[in-house]
């Protein structure tokens, strides 16, 4: 028995060697040479103090902030995921019905305008942090407003802060709602 055992310990302290401790430390390693600021979370704020991620949504009603998309975990990266809700669901109706009421109320839009997609709908993630240039631009005049400042001056901002496609073919075009909103308060 010893003669099995000795063999199975040897090769459980060496895979424990292997894929616990150094393959971690040189897979961070890597990610630290290659993308540091995305390896320590993409942390971005003011003189030190982080108050967000750049890779995740926040929550925020604030009208002298852009808002993001909706999300189905409240922001939570816990339990990261979508909602599930069937196109038939009478929930998910009835979720759309007020997401777009409440848009449409808080940026002064008339009924029949169309509301941005991803203001209506959560991300499969729940965390997105990109809403498109067009959300964006719709938020534009409340930003404005509740800041006191210029409507033009925020939608420059907009136009400033609006990514095209990864790579030039993959995605939509998308603002990161964080950066948008610092840059806001940077400019006040």
């Amino acid at each position: 028995m010893l003669k099995q055992l000795r063999p199975a310990l040897v090769m459980l302290a060496l895979l424990t060697l292997l894929t616990g401790i150094i393959y971690p430390l040189v897979v961070t390693g890597i990610a630290q040479l290659i993308f540091p600021a995305q390896a320590n979370g993409s942390l971005q704020g003011d003189a030190g103090h982080p108050v967000g991620s750049a890779l995740l949504a926040q929550a925020n009603d604030d009208p002298r902030y852009f808002w993001p998309r909706p999300s189905a975990t409240g922001y939570s990266t816990l339990p990261s995921g979508a909602g599930n809700l069937a196109p038939t669901n009478a929930t998910l109706a009835e979720q759309v019905t007020q997401r777009a009421s409440d848009f449409r109320a808080a940026n002064n839009m008339q009924d029949e305008m169309a509301v941005p997609v991803e203001m209506l709908f959560t991300s499969a993630s729940g965390l997105d942090p990109h809403i498109s240039p067009d959300a964006a631009r719709l938020q534009a005049g409340r930003v404005a407003a509740a800041r006191g400042l210029a409507e033009a001056q925020v939608l420059g901002l907009v136009e400033t802060y609006s990514e095209g496609p990864q790579l030039g073919v993959l995605g939509e075009p998308r603002v990161n709602v964080l950066l948008l909103n610092l840059a806001l308060d940077r400019l006040q």
